[in-house]
């Protein structure tokens, strides 16, 4: 096993010396990315993904180094960085350069390996995406996270449609199928779908697995048809459904050491037309074992508990398994190698027995040594010659040498083994065939044939042999165009598909073995068939009329009475090789015969078959019944045809004997197919060049009747459109009498709706009148309601100031006779006052409070009347600050300054007391008097004043 470390490297080889994988692990190579930094460490790759081809895979490990590694060119390079981890890839598009890969940022790129630039980006998820499926045409993709899948257009890589679920569900995977337009979407409900792409129509759902076997599937895989589905979860069950008939049809349990399923995936093969028969089953012990699904055994098995696998991806034609290991190189597997083992053809049924060197054997000296297996090529000595014999059946103890086929069998062993049970072992059959055949197994000149494709001779097939199967259509398709890129002549050979089907129903699951069995077949059992191409072969079937001649001139005879000739009752067995008038066991018995014998033998076949049913056939007298007669099955025991043959082989003169004009058994050679030019090649050429002529006059006469079609097309489009334009003129013309009409009944209706709108307007003007009229009268009468309230509330309102008014007035008359009380207090109070100071005081101190009291007295009169003026004036504005600074003025006033009691004390006390005695009594009825006038003449005054507004407002 090889190992190469990429390093700091961006380029490079894979390996340095041609690698030899080892049958025992198949691993080709081992590759690891580890860093020289100052703390070395190892890059654990995680995705790996091939491309359409199979030679190239791209890898990505957790820094986002991405490498392409050419298998075929034995190189590697370093084609992206993108800074984080990749969580998948996808290298199958249909711009083969082109690649795409999921980002940890739940981003998806594509870059292009060759210029390693960004082809673009698309983004829309908002979780990790896990999985990338690409359709078959690589120019759509489906990209799957844990929440939602989305269908992306590659060529525009814009998103064509969102899956969008409930979170409690989840996805577990949604891909294409293979080959199809089908999209399969798995959920962790264990419920599958199928939708068609472009609609996005549901075409089926699978249904729920039985319950004694159900499982949480958590991981799928799908044959290269697309016609089974492989399921698995936790357990050590596999579920395999067949998605035609949408059921479940087989349950596979692995060994108990499997606990849990990781991965599946399908190995391919180049010969089983998509079926594949192999499934590659990833456990938890990291041990990947790939099971035949049809027979339930273990082939062989990668990985083992020390080196784990995490994940794996087979190429697409099935030549390398890329494994990404636990410790995170990367393995790549030869399975050619893996399956060498598998692909051994079974041992042979001979036993060889070599001789001791001496040249007389006698019971003392002669030992024997029996090996099992394939027969061991006797070893030389440089003295003696030690031959190997084969032992026979018989009791004498005689020992013959015989030739011995490539593979241990024995020709002259098998054909005693086939006359004494008068076939072969079903078991190996097939192997004893290829050994018999000596089919070279060319697979590289066989893939070369098959990369050509189709024939055009061929692309029709189905139309003239409508089967069934379109497996085995495909198969029989293929090979015949391998057939006529092989050798020219029989891309116009018309019974090829006959001669060939049975072969093909026989061998549908390998196609190589196939196609060198039926060219086996032609070289040397259909030797001289070509010579009067496109004829039958006459010089073939003379030989079958001359030894029928020979052994039954009585049928012979019989033919010719009725007009029947070799190419009625030889030509249909040999171009169709039994395989119409044989059932399926009795046409392998034959060819056990037919393949261990001479080529003349199947010619002989055909005189036995008749001698055999001669009197059947002596008693048909109509050309039909002959033709029906050799064209379907009959009651005839293929036996006793087989030991007819025998017979006529021994028994037929040598002159005649068709052994004497065919060539002995040649098989094909090794490497290269030989070149197959037994035909009249110019025969072949002309027709070939008519063909061609023919195919090209009727590409011609297709495209002028294609023209001519377009044309008349075009002509009955337009005669159509002339029709319909002529229709349309005369409806447009009836409509427009139509409308004329209805226009004239329109206008009419017009005019009496006009008189009755005239009239129904005379009545709404008048009734506008009339309302206009009230609404006058209605707002007088409102606005004479509104004067007449306004004037209530005017009166009330003079009401209201009078009333206040009065109260003013009261209430002032109370405050001056209460001023009048304190003043007679105080009076007294001086009085008082004085009577104690005039005991004290002299007579000049009474005169001088005469004279004050005198003046105190005048100029209170004065204030009050001007107190009383300014009332009258302003009643409105008289405020109870006004009264109260008055009042304390008259106070102030009144009494006596100490300065002037001073003064007054010198007076004469009984002077003073005398004289204001005198005057408070004159005085006292005046100053009563000039209030009360007063208070009249103000509340006079107050009264005009409030009738002056009245009067204004009115």
């Amino acid at each position: 096993m090889q190992s190469t470390d990429l390093g700091n490297k961006e380029s490079g080889r894979i390996w340095h010396r041609k690698p030899s994988p080892a049958t025992r692990n198949g691993i080709i190579v081992n590759i690891i990315h580890s860093t020289s930094d100052y703390h070395p460490k190892v890059l654990r790759f995680l995705n790996v993904a091939f491309d359409g081809s199979g030679d190239c895979l791209i890898a990505g490990d957790h820094q986002g180094n991405i490498y392409v590694f050419d298998l075929h060119g034995n190189r590697f390079n370093l084609v992206q960085r993108t800074a984080q981890a990749c969580t998948a890839l996808a290298f199958n598009l249909h711009r083969k350069s082109e690649f795409l890969v999921a980002l940890a940022d739940y981003s998806i790129k594509c870059f292009d390996t060759v210029t390693k630039e960004l082809v673009s980006w698309m983004r829309g998820h908002e979780s990790s995406v896990f999985s990338i499926s690409v359709h078959a045409s690589g120019r759509y993709a489906i990209t799957t996270s844990s929440d939602t899948a989305q269908l992306w257009d590659l060529d525009t890589f814009q998103r064509k449609r969102k899956l969008n679920i409930r979170q409690s569900v989840g996805i577990q995977k949604v891909f294409f199928l293979p080959l199809s337009n089908t999209i399969l979407s798995c959920f962790k409900d264990n419920s599958i779908f199928a939708w068609e792409c472009d609609t996005l129509f549901c075409k089926y759902q699978l249904p729920a697995p039985p319950e004694s076997s159900s499982i949480l599937y958590k991981v799928f895989a799908v044959t290269r048809d697309g016609r089974t589905l492989a399921a698995g979860g936790k357990s050590n069950h596999l579920h395999v459904w067949c998605l035609e008939a949408t059921q479940l049809f087989r349950i596979i349990q692995m060994p108990t050491k499997v606990r849990a399923i990781r991965h599946l995936e399908f190995l391919p093969d180049s010969f089983d037309a998509g079926s594949n028969q192999v499934l590659g089953v990833l456990s938890q012990d990291g041990i990947m074992r790939f099971v035949n699904i049809q027979t339930c055994k273990l082939l062989f098995e990668i990985g083992s508990l020390d080196e784990g696998i995490s994940s794996s991806v087979i190429s697409p034609h099935g030549r390398y398994i890329a494994s990404i290991m636990e410790n995170g190189s990367l393995n790549i597997y030869s399975v050619q190698a893996l399956t060498h083992e598998v692909n051994k053809p079974p041992p042979p049924l001979v036993k060889v027995i070599e001789d001791l060197p001496e040249k007389k054997l006698s019971s003392s000296n002669l030992k024997m040594k029996i090996t099992s297996g394939r027969v061991q090529q006797p070893a030389k000595s440089k003295e003696v010659k030690i031959q190997s014999t084969i032992l026979e059946r018989d009791l004498t103890g005689n020992f013959e040498n015989k030739e011995n086929l490539s593979d241990g069998l024995n020709k002259k062993r098998l054909q005693i083994l086939l006359k004494g049970y008068g076939e072969y072992p079903t078991k190996y059959r097939m192997f004893i065939w290829r050994s018999l055949l000596q089919l070279p197994e060319n697979h590289t000149a066989f893939s070369s044939i098959i990369d050509k494709g189709t024939h055009v001779a061929f692309l029709n097939l189905q139309k003239k042999y409508p089967i069934k199967s379109r497996k085995l259509l495909r198969v029989l398709q293929r090979t015949l165009s391998a057939l006529a890129h092989w050798s020219a002549i029989f891309s116009d050979t018309p019974y090829l598909p006959l001669l060939a089907f049975p072969f093909v129903k026989l061998f549908q699951n390998n196609q190589l073995i196939c196609f060198e069995v039926v060219a086996t077949l032609i070289i040397n059992w259909c030797q001289y068939w070509f010579e009067y191409f496109p004829n039958p072969p006459i010089n073939i079937l003379s030989m079958i009329e001359n030894v029928l001649a020979f052994h039954d001139k009585e049928l012979l005879q019989h033919f010719i009475d009725h007009d029947v000739t070799s190419q009625l009752y030889a030509w249909p067995l040999l171009e169709t090789v039994f395989s119409e008038v044989l059932t399926r066991e009795e046409w392998l018995r034959l060819f056990d015969n037919i393949f261990t014998n001479h080529p003349a033998f199947l010619l002989m076949t055909v005189v036995a078959y008749n001698v055999c049913s001669r009197a059947p056939l002596l008693h048909c007298i109509l050309k039909d019944d002959f033709e029906y007669f050799f064209h379907h099955r009959n009651n005839l025991d293929i036996n006793v045809v087989i030991r007819e043959v025998y017979h006529l082989m021994e028994t037929t003169p040598a002159n005649i004997h068709p052994e004497s004009e065919l060539e002995v058994f040649v098989a094909l050679t090794k490497g290269q197919y030989p070149v197959f030019n037994q035909y009249p090649k110019f025969i072949v050429d002309y027709q070939t060049q008519e063909r061609e002529r023919i195919r090209n006059d009727e590409l011609d006469y297709l495209r002028e009747r294609q023209t001519i079609e377009d044309m008349q097309a075009e002509v009955n489009q337009q005669r159509v459109k002339d029709e319909a334009w002529y229709q349309k003129q005369e409806l447009l013309r009836k409509a427009e009498e139509t409308r004329r009409e209805m226009l004239l009944q329109e206008e009419e209706k017009m005019a009496e709706q006009r008189q009755r709108l005239a009239a129904v307007k005379r009545e709404l003007k008048i009734k506008e009148m009339q309302l206009q009229d009230a609404a006058r009268r209605r707002f007088l009468k409102l606005h004479q309601d509104q004067r007449e309230m306004e004037l209530q509330r005017l009166d009330d309102e003079i009401e209201r100031k009078v009333q206040m008014k009065d109260r003013e007035i009261a209430s002032t008359t109370k405050d001056l006779e209460m001023r009048h009380l304190e003043l007679d207090l105080q009076k007294r109070l001086y009085e008082k006052w004085k009577e104690a100071e005039e005991k004290e005081s002299h007579l000049r101190s009474e005169k001088k409070a005469a004279a004050l009291s005198d003046a105190s007295r005048k100029w209170f009169l004065k204030k009050g009347m001007c107190a009383a003026l300014e009332y009258a004036e302003n009643p409105f504005i008289q405020t109870e600050g006004h009264r109260l600074q008055s009042e304390q003025q008259v106070t102030s006033h009144c009494l006596p300054r100490t300065s002037q009691i001073k003064d007054i004390s010198e007076m004469d006390s009984a002077q003073i007391s005398l004289n204001r005695k005198t005057e408070w009594d004159s005085m006292e009825p005046n100053l009563i008097q000039k209030v009360r006038n007063l208070r009249q003449r103000l509340t006079a005054q107050a009264r005009n004043q409030c009738q002056n507004p009245r009067l204004l407002a009115a």
